[in-house]
């Protein structure tokens, strides 16, 4: 029997729930359910070792496996009782765990890994009927869990530094060895303090990542410099939460826009950007613009409901990722930033973005 952690058993938690209910319904940007916006579920299609799968919904669950047309019936109400079956052993578990009670039924309907072949961001791809258009379009979602820790909405990396050039009273060498020696717990925000008492400031410089900078500029050509701020004022340890970081920035305004008529540049960009890394930019690869997850996001709640964000109420999508989403310190010796240095005689510092939902 295979066995996985909180996030990886929510997947199959929202496959059989999903069958289970047959409506997959929209949430408000304060991740409640609304009633009367959802999508009636037609099909889920499947890959298990490179064989697709089809989960058909109509008074029952027939389960169709592509190559040889075998197909097997199961009643829905079996899908429920395993549902909450799954939910219940997911909340009282904790590290890595496997659902004895589940295996045959989990045999049964050809789920033999917990995580599904997938692409990039979509984690599950759905079928609906949409109510709005009449079409029934395949649409990927990404799953995330409330039902674990809080999982990173963007990845640290080497990729994610961003360089800012020292600016303001000459730092000695000495100086500098003393700034990056300091250590122990809140160090790259100690040494940001330290930079700064010693009459320093930071200065956006640069982004480690060409293609990462070019990708956020292809969403904003503003939002390298924007970030960069940002970043600032989390290691200077005013605030991690992003709705209260994007306060600092409408009041200190450091790129200078003309607020005079209360336009939202600063938060229009940064839940541009918050959006397309949920539906598929990577800081990497080349961004098109071209999402990966087609649907939308969809989340597992704490009590077990299963509800999603998609383009039709992509308002609410964005209010929720601003509302959820908070940045961190990552690893630096392993992203390697957090230390001045120099080069062709200029003093320089990094700092690294990685993005969590709270």
């Amino acid at each position: 029997m295979f066995s996985g952690n909180k996030g990886e058993w929510s997947e199959i938690y929202t496959l059989l729930k999903l069958l289970a209910e047959g409506n997959l319904y929209a949430a408000d940007s304060d991740l409640n359910r609304i009633p009367n916006i959802y999508y009636p579920i037609i099909k889920i299609l499947r890959n298990e070792y490179d064989e697709n799968f089809e989960y058909l919904r109509d008074n029952q669950i027939q389960i169709v496996k592509e190559s040889t047309g075998e197909i097997v019936k199961l009643p829905i109400e079996e899908f429920h009782e395993k549902s909450k079956i799954l939910l219940n052993k997911i909340k009282s578990s904790k590290g890595a765990f496997s659902v004895s009670e589940l295996e045959d039924f989990l045999k049964n309907i050809n789920c033999k890994t917990l995580k599904a072949k997938s692409t990039a961001k979509s984690d599950i791809k759905i079928v609906v009927h949409d109510l709005i258009t009449g079409f029934t379009p395949t649409l990927g979602f990404s799953i995330k869990s409330q039902l674990g820790s809080a999982s990173t909405l963007l990845n640290a990396g080497h990729t994610t530094n961003i360089i800012y050039k020292i600016r303001g009273k000459i730092l000695t060498d000495d100086k500098i060895k003393e700034i990056n020696s300091i250590s122990a717990k809140a160090k790259i925000m100690k040494r940001v303090k330290e930079i700064e008492n010693a009459g320093c400031s930071f200065q956006y410089y640069d982004m480690e990542c060409d293609v990462f900078k070019l990708n956020l500029q292809v969403i904003d050509s503003k939002l390298p410099e924007i970030i960069s701020h940002l970043l600032v004022y989390y290691f200077k340890g005013k605030n991690s939460s992003i709705t209260e970081l994007l306060r600092i920035l409408n009041r200190e305004n450091p790129c200078q826009f003309n607020l005079d008529y209360n336009h939202s540049f600063y938060e229009y960009k940064i839940k541009k950007l918050l959006s397309d890394i949920a539906l598929g930019m990577t800081p990497s690869v080349i961004w098109t613009g071209q999402y990966d997850a087609t649907g939308g996001y969809i989340i597992v709640k704490e009590d077990g409901d299963v509800l999603c964000y998609h383009i039709y109420n992509q308002n609410e999508f964005e209010d929720y990722l601003l509302k959820n989403t908070k940045l961190e310190t990552p690893s630096s010796s392993r992203h390697d930033f957090g230390k001045i240095y120099k080069e062709n005689g200029k003093t320089f510092f990094k700092l690294n973005l990685q993005i969590r939902f709270l």
